[in-house]
């Protein structure tokens, strides 16, 4: 019997599956990366030598406002660690610099003040201006230009107001920008409704090239990186870390050519080949990305990449925040299947795409396919099944349910980390 340590919540559950039925278990090799570099040393190596960029303290002679992007409760930048560097830096460079760091909210709610204590600690909070991006509030955003895509492009003032625009951030893959990082800390980090509503919309999240681990040709990393150029985004820091979230390489300067360098080191540890099975067992990463079900969909989108046809995905993730979006959840509950979500969305042209319609229609994706079995005792399990999912208490319970579908002898693949992987296509 394989006993595999699963990330759930704040620490790990164990999954037992007979030996017999184990057909694989697909990592990323950052899990298993070393280095013998403390977190800070990395991060202070890569502002000591940036990429196609003049070092951060030289760009902050001069400039009076500068605005530093960060990242919301729902990504784990360890930006207790990152943040103060990056401020120290810039203060070397220019001590009467008046600094804001803007949080980027994208198209989630605010971060609450004990979110703020928890991820930046309680000094940062405390001497530090913050300030919650609203992607809804109009009064706080001005009108840049048109996107490639045809969809208007809106950003968040202060941002477009800075002498000096920074982001920070984690390079990982995802699900249908291809990486996390640099240019996303802008479109959808900082901007509008309208902006991001355009650039997730239906055509796009359904492009061939819109999927884990792919740039080239990615309708949306496109206009992401159409909406830095246009933010003048200057400078960034990204970190990639490992599976207990601590950092292992990091990469400042340019927010194309600093980002293209770490997603090329993301994807020599992440990539790994596809071993598919009847049942496919993963997770979200635990905490914080495992908070909600909606962006829980990612997990699900590694196990989809190597999950047989008709096959079942169990994915543990403790969604103790509930849902993650009203509009996300309430289309399910408006419709008896996934295949008419689906119908429903692809309908909907770019002008009128809705909120959350783009997780709606991955989960649709994937349900149209394959029963997917949600593992949590955090949420409310008639909210799962309302989105026409079912549920287990615990790992072993969804198991059972598992093998009764697909029988004793299925075979069985598990991705301990499901946003940690490119399962190659």
């Amino acid at each position: 019997m394989a006993i595999i340590k699963i990330p759930y919540s704040r620490g790990f559950v164990d999954l037992k599956v007979p030996d017999q039925n184990l057909k694989g278990i697909l990592e990323s090799k950052a899990h298993h990366f070393k280095t013998d570099d403390p977190e800070a040393t990395i991060v202070r190596k890569a502002l000591d030598k940036p990429i196609a960029s003049p070092p951060l303290r030289d760009l902050a002679v001069g400039k009076k406002k500068v605005v530093i992007i960060t990242s919301d409760h729902t990504r784990p930048v360890p930006s207790s660690i990152t943040l103060p560097i990056v401020l120290k830096e810039i203060r070397e460079g220019n001590p009467e610099a008046d600094i804001t760091i803007l949080i980027a909210t994208g198209f989630h709610r605010p971060t609450t003040e004990a979110e703020m204590l928890n991820k930046f600690g309680e000094e940062l909070v405390k001497n530090e201006r913050f300030i919650n991006h609203n992607c809804f509030d109009e009064s706080t955003l001005v009108k840049v230009g048109i996107l490639p895509s045809g969809g208007e492009l809106w950003l968040n003032r202060m941002a477009m107001e800075a002498d000096l625009l920074i982001s920070e951030g984690f390079i990982e893959p995802h699900f249908f920008a291809g990486f996390s990082g640099g240019r996303k800390s802008v479109l959808p980090g900082v901007a509008g409704r309208t902006t991001v509503l355009a650039n997730h919309c239906s055509q796009f999240i359904y492009h061939e090239k819109s999927r884990t681990g792919v740039l080239e040709g990615n309708p949306i990393h496109k206009d992401m990186l159409y909406a830095a150029e246009a933010a003048n985004l200057a400078f960034i820091l990204n970190v990639v870390i490992d599976a207990n979230k601590k950092i292992i390489s990091a990469y400042a300067g340019n927010r194309e050519l600093a980002h293209k360098e770490g997603c090329e080191f993301v994807t020599g540890l992440a990539s790994v080949e596809p071993v598919p099975a009847d049942i496919v067992v993963t997770s979200n990463g635990g905490y914080p990305l495992d908070q909600n079900i909606y962006q829980t969909v990612k997990g699900m989108t590694a196990a989809e990449a190597t999950a047989k046809e008709d096959a079942v995905i169990i994915i543990a993730s403790a969604c103790n925040d509930g849902h993650g979006g009203e509009a996300f959840y309430q289309t399910f509950l408006d419709h008896k299947t996934a295949q008419d979500v689906m119908d429903t969305i692809m309908k909907i042209p770019m002008e009128k795409t809705i909120p959350d319609q783009w997780e709606s229609q991955i989960l649709a994706r994937l349900l149209i396919k394959h029963k997917v079995i949600l593992v949590t005792d955090q949420c409310d399990s008639k909210m799962v099944t309302d989105m026409h999912m079912l549920h287990a208490y615990t790992l072993e319970e969804a198991m059972k349910m598992a093998f009764e579908i697909k029988g004793k002898d299925a075979s069985v693949t598990v991705i301990p980390d499901g946003v940690s992987v490119i399962v190659k296509q």
